[in-house]
C-alpha cells in the first residue's frame, strides 16, 4: 500500500507542477509583435535624416517640374500624380499607436484616420503648391477605403493641400490596382511626376511580385526613377514587406526575416 500511495504522491506532484508551469506561460506577457516596428517609426519621428530625404524627393520632384513644364508641347494639361499615405500625409502616429497597443492593421486605422490630423509630410505641400502656381493639377490617388473619403478630404484640405476635392482624389473602391485610376487621369491629361512609398504607386507591373522579380523591374526602369518616378522613405511597411513572404505559407515571420538578412 505504502508503494502506490508513493506513486500516487509522485503522479499528484507531477501533475501539479505541469500545471504551475503552463499557469505560469499563460500568465507570462505575450511579447510584443509590433517591436520590429520601434525603430523604423522613431526613424520617421525622430531622423533628421527621414526629413531630408523628403526634401531632397520633392526638391527633385521642383527641378524636374520645372525642366518638364519648358519641354511640355502637348495639348493636354499637366498633371502629377500622388499616393497619400507616407507620400503626402504622415501616419507614424498610427504605427505608433500599434507599437504600444501591441495591435495591427486595420485596428485604429478607421479611428486615426477619422481624426483627420496626420501631419503634412515635410515637402509635399510645399512642392504640390508649387505645381499648382504652375498650372499643373494634383490627383491624389490612394488606397484608403471609400469610407475613409470624408476624411481624407478633410485633413488633406486642413493642411493646406491643393486640389483637394472630388474631382482630384481617387480612392480605393474594391481593386488595389491603381493603373484604371490612374488611366482615368490619363483621359484628360498627361501625368509628368507621380509620388509615392510603394512601387505600385508608379506601376501595376510590381504589382504581386517576389523581392527579386521587384528588384529586376527597378533596374529594367531604373533611368525612371529621379526623373518621372520620385520614391519617398517608408521603412515601417509596405509591399517589399509583403514581398518577402511571396509564395510562402508561414506563421512564424520572424524566421523568415532572419532567413532574409544577407550576413558575412
Amino acid at each position: 500500500m505504502k508503494k502506490y500511495s508513493l506513486s500516487l504522491l509522485a503522479v499528484s506532484i507531477s501533475i501539479l507542477s505541469i500545471t504551475v508551469s503552463c499557469q505560469q506561460k499563460l500568465d507570462k506577457p505575450i511579447a510584443n509583435e509590433n517591436e520590429k516596428l520601434i525603430f523604423a517609426t522613431l526613424f520617421v519621428q525622430q531622423a533628421a535624416e527621414y526629413k531630408a530625404l523628403t526634401l531632397q524627393a520633392y526638391n527633385v520632384g521642383q527641378f524636374r517640374l520645372d525642366a518638364l513644364l519648358k519641354e511640355a508641347k502637348g495639348n493636354k494639361k499637366l498633371a502629377v500624380v500622388v499616393d497619400i499615405d507616407e507620400t503626402v500625409l504622415d501616419n507614424s502616429p498610427f504605427e505608433a499607436k500599434s507599437i504600444l497597443e501591441n495591435s495591427s492593421y486595420p485596428k485604429y486605422w478607421n479611428e486615426w484616420c477619422n481624426l483627420a490630423r496626420a501631419e503634412a509630410i515635410p515637402g509635399a505641400k510645399e512642392f504640390l503648391n508649387y505645381a499648382a502656381e504652375k498650372g499643373v493639377e494634383t490627383f491624389y490617388i490612394s488606397n484608403r477605403k471609400i469610407e475613409l473619403y470624408e476624411a481624407t478630404l478633410k485633413n488633406l484640405t486642413e493642411k493646406g493641400f491643393p486640389f483637394a476635392d472630388s474631382t482630384h482624389l481617387l480612392m480605393r473602391t474594391s481593386a488595389n490596382d491603381k493603373e484604371p485610376r490612374r488611366n482615368l487621369v490619363r483621359e484628360n491629361y498627361e501625368i509628368v511626376l507621380l509620388f509615392g512609398d510603394n512601387l505600385g504607386d508608379f506601376s501595376n507591373v510590381f504589382d504581386d511580385k517576389s523581392t527579386a522579380d521587384r528588384a529586376a523591374l527597378v533596374e529594367e526602369m531604373k533611368n525612371e526613377f529621379g526623373t518621372k518616378f520620385i520614391v519617398l522613405p517608408n521603412p515601417m511597411y509596405g509591399a517589399w514587406d509583403a514581398a518577402l513572404f511571396f509564395d510562402l505559407n508561414v506563421t512564424n515571420k520572424d524566421s523568415v526575416y532572419k532567413a532574409r538578412l544577407k550576413s558575412f
